[in-house]
């Protein structure tokens, strides 16, 4: 998880930078997408809180973004049962997204999951699928968030 301050807001705003950011992160690190990221403007009951948000689920968990660029901040989690370098991906959120101020918390979860071995035969993904091009979506208004907190 990443707490993010000090960062370069034109591209925490852009949608489609961010979804090419979700969509090349977990294929950097060794994960398998099993959809493509979904990323979409937030204007929410609060002005301050608008921004960016987005996810992509992977076969090992979800990578989250949300930004909050009228308080220079981000916040972007990675979760995964499968063991991934910490390290280049701190780095990689940094060098992408111009963090000035990162704050980076690491949780140790799962430890007594029963763990079994892939079958390497077996597909997550519908191979129909496209995950190369981003899907439009409108932007979550004020109005639509208060009847998702309801």
């Amino acid at each position: 998880m990443m707490d993010c301050r000090g960062v370069d807001l034109a591209k925490c705003s852009d949608v489609g930078y961010i979804w090419q950011f979700l969509h090349d992160l977990p294929v950097e690190i060794g994960m398998t997408k099993i959809t493509q990221p979904y990323v979409f403007p937030y204007c929410g009951l609060v002005p301050e809180d608008q921004g960016v948000t987005g996810s992509v689920i992977i076969a090992e968990s979800h990578l989250t973004f949300h930004s909050f660029t009228q308080k220079d901040y981000f916040f972007f989690d990675l979760f995964s049962c499968k063991p991934f370098d910490v390290e280049y991906v701190m780095e990689r959120v940094i060098r992408a997204f111009g963090v000035t101020h990162p704050e980076v918390h690491c949780v140790e979860r799962g430890r007594e999951f029963p763990r079994t071995e892939a079958d390497p035969t077996r597909s997550f993904t519908d191979p129909t699928t496209d995950f190369n091009t981003p899907i439009s979506v409108p932007p979550v208004t004020a109005a639509a968030a208060g009847v998702l907190v309801h």
